[in-house]
């Protein structure tokens, strides 16, 4: 293994695509897997969250493999640094995707997040650390990845930034008072914040949360024609 795979070993991962050409696209939704489920299973996510079939929205959906299956190694509640250099690599994933759709003239703020459980954790947690500031996150049983007996950085300010975030009140991955913390946080932060929990719920996905991602989707705004690319 090279000195580079060892500092990002998401990098050369397959990237599975549906929807619009990048090129063509006025949104970008980012599908991320969670624990042991590859990109292939959260791609097909994409035809139910789609806009409708008459909606001026054109999305590009990106659904990014992570190595071995999984985007850090440990829990989501350890100290951060056990979780490197997976942690990093992951979050770097998410920039690289941003960074491709702005450079092809479609905004930050053009561009969502939908998650399942250690992909919900990296969903939320590229949102509240700020690098890219985007339309949203739809996180399907998530929280913020930290310590939580130590307090982390400030979140930058996330106005305009929806946030949902649904945990079912059985789930045996994601503690539902971990799970409030972020949602709270994240408010703190000024994001729209969406908090749900679900009774006799455990680890899955609820059509209600469905429903819910794709009104986020739909959120993601058209802004105007696209500047030329030189």
């Amino acid at each position: 293994m090279t000195a580079l795979s060892n500092r990002h070993p998401h990098g050369n991962q397959p990237l599975l695509e549906a929807g619009h050409d990048l090129e063509d696209a006025n949104g970008v939704v980012i599908l991320l897997h969670g624990q042991g489920s590859p990109a292939a299973n959260i791609i097909r996510l994409w035809q139910t969250l789609a806009p409708d079939p008459e909606s001026e929205q054109k999305i590009a959906w990106f659904a990014p493999q992570a190595d071995n299956n999984a985007w850090y190694p440990y829990r989501f509640l350890v100290p951060v640094e056990q979780n490197e250099p997976h942690l990093s690599s992951a979050l770097a994933k998410i920039d690289e995707l941003v960074d491709a759709a702005v450079e092809l003239g479609i905004h930050s703020k053009q561009v969502a997040l939908v998650g399942f459980s250690q992909g919900a954790c990296l969903a939320l947690e590229y949102v509240a650390r700020g690098s890219r500031a985007v339309a949203g996150v739809a996180a399907f049983a998530g929280g913020l990845i930290s310590d939580p007996n130590v307090a982390r950085l400030p979140i930058p300010g996330l106005t305009g930034t929806r946030v949902f975030l649904g945990v079912g009140e059985l789930d045996d991955h994601i503690d539902v008072a971990i799970a409030a913390t972020a949602a709270r946080l994240l408010g703190e932060a000024q994001a729209t914040v969406d908090f749900r929990t679900y009774p006799r719920m455990p680890h899955t996905i609820l059509d209600a949360e469905i429903v819910a991602a794709r009104e986020l989707v739909a959120s993601i705004p058209i802004i105007g024609p696209r500047p030329a690319v030189s």
